[in-house]
């Protein structure tokens, strides 16, 4: 086994272990201490783990996005979220579409009619452009090219005046704390949105769970609906009890 498939097998040890010592390292590895310090060395470098003493873990804060081209990529399970996101929306609803790449496949699956459709997505708007039988609503404000997204003041000011039926979040990571994104203007911007309408739906696939980022968003208590990829881990699927968040599960 070379560093690079021994990295791999470390990270998929720690998500179900939490920890890892360079003891365990060793031993699972069959490795010297010095191969296992320079594998530690290497994730570290990379920030896929936190030193700690006599071993590894996890970080606890995710610290790092990738652009909005490369999540498009390899996103089969984004594509099942969406397509039964979809299928929820009903002719004539009014609804919101957060930016994000699920909720822009949502777009793309979308065949309900005489729907009107708020967004701050640049890439949802032109996916819109090809549907004329649904009004398109599209925010001011400054545009983040790195994830294709309008936002600030103005668009908040915009939001304030509607109200709608439903609306389609994306999360860049969920915690047992609740919603999180990578940025304090991105969180303000979801919270208005969560604020206009009257049926929060979560669209979150199976890698965004058990990750933090910068600023909360919100806490369960204001999510109705997620849907996502896969079962949720038994800590995450007592919280969605505790809070009657329903969960709609995406399956191959």
């Amino acid at each position: 086994m070379n560093q690079e498939e021994r990295i791999k097998s470390i990270l998929d040890y720690l998500k179900s272990n939490l920890k890892i010592s360079m003891e365990e390292i060793c031993s699972l590895y069959e490795v010297s201490y010095d191969t296992a310090r320079r594998d530690m060395v290497k994730m570290e470098q990379d920030g896929l783990i936190v030193r700690i003493r006599g071993g590894a873990m996890l970080p606890a804060l995710t610290k790092h996005i990738n652009s909005y081209k490369d999540r498009l990529e390899n996103a089969e399970n984004k594509r099942r979220i969406a397509y039964m996101a979809a299928s929820i929306i009903q002719d004539g609803d009014y609804l919101l579409m957060d930016a994000g790449t699920t909720t822009q496949y949502t777009t793309e699956f979308l065949t309900s009619k005489n729907n009107i459709i708020v967004t701050n997505s640049i890439d949802i708007a032109a996916i819109l452009c090809d549907k004329p039988e649904i009004t398109t609503h599209l925010l001011g404000g400054e545009l983040n090219t790195w994830h294709r997204y309008v936002f600030g003041p103005r668009a908040i000011e915009m939001l304030s005046d509607i109200k709608v039926d439903k609306l389609f979040l994306g999360a860049c990571g969920l915690s047992l704390e609740g919603v999180f994104a990578s940025t304090v203007e991105e969180a303000y911007m979801k919270r208005e949105m969560i604020k206009r309408a009257n049926q929060i739906i979560l669209l979150a696939d199976s890698s965004k769970f058990e990750k933090s980022l910068f600023h909360r968003v919100c806490q369960f208590d204001q999510i109705d609906m997620i849907v996502t990829d896969i079962e949720p881990v038994q800590s995450f699927d007592k919280i969605f009890k505790d809070f009657e968040v329903k969960v709609m599960i995406a399956s191959v």
